[in-house]
């Protein structure tokens, strides 16, 4: 076990440079990873507690660039959204739960892989479909950050606009979670804390780290590599959910 506890240390350290370069994502690398180590419930309340600190990091660099309307106007669904997706959780059986994960992973890796025109601003009215959708993707596998970065990413924000803004939402859906978390005892488990002693430090140095390639890499760049390694664990996923 201590072995294991290391291990995942390293997954979150891994999945925050992702999320200290982009504003998202960490979930998205980490989990999947890290369910070949630990069951997916033990994964998700562990990386809710890496991720939480990732989230209030990286959401209080400048929020003054959020842009407050889009804000106000996801909140209402992920709260609604993450109810539903924690309902799900607790009742779904592991091998499922490991395919369903595998899937959602495969579709956004396909999604990143392909250019999409970020020009063509949406109604704002998309903002309670993309809450939602995040809000049990949050619950359900530990990453609501794919809904809310294809709404705003076409709601012409700004580069610094759009990452403050997102950064804000993620705080606020996974706050939201870890509260769920709490409630239906997926967080009581001591192990979870045991392992977080050494992946929250981790996911922490990994942030620092990926702000540095923020700065430098070009977002397009790293979204690519990024989709590569998600359509490989996904993939990974998919296959041990159906042996």
């Amino acid at each position: 076990m201590p072995v294991d506890y290391l291990l995942l240390a390293a997954i979150a350290f891994l999945g925050s440079i992702v999320f200290g370069a982009t504003g998202f994502g960490a979930a998205l690398v980490a989990i999947p990873l890290a369910t070949h180590l630990v069951p997916l419930k033990f994964a998700l309340a562990l990386f809710a507690l890496a991720d939480i600190a990732n989230s209030y990091s990286v959401a209080l660099e400048k929020p003054k660039n959020a842009a407050r309307g889009e804000y106000l106007r996801l909140v209402p669904m992920i709260l609604v959204g993450t109810v539903a997706g924690v309902t799900v959780l607790v009742n779904l059986p592991r091998a499922a739960g490991m395919l369903l994960l595998g899937a959602f992973v495969i579709a956004y890796a396909v999604y990143a892989l392909f250019p999409h025109e970020s020009q063509r601003v949406i109604s704002q009215g998309w903002a309670w479909i993309a809450g939602f959708a995040g809000g049990v993707t949050s619950s359900l596998f530990g990453a609501g950050g794919p809904p809310y970065v294809i709404y705003l990413s076409h709601r012409g924000l700004s580069k610094e606009a759009f990452r403050a803004t997102l950064g804000l939402v993620t705080m606020t859906s996974i706050s939201v979670r870890v509260i769920a978390f709490f409630i239906t005892g997926l967080l009581l488990d001591p192990h979870v804390w045991l392992a977080a002693a050494l992946a929250v430090p981790a996911a922490l140095a990994g942030i620092a780290v990926g702000r540095r390639i923020f700065l430098r890499a070009s977002r397009e760049v790293l979204m690519r590599i990024i989709a590569g390694l998600l359509l490989a664990s996904g993939s990974s996923l998919v296959f041990r959910a159906l042996q």
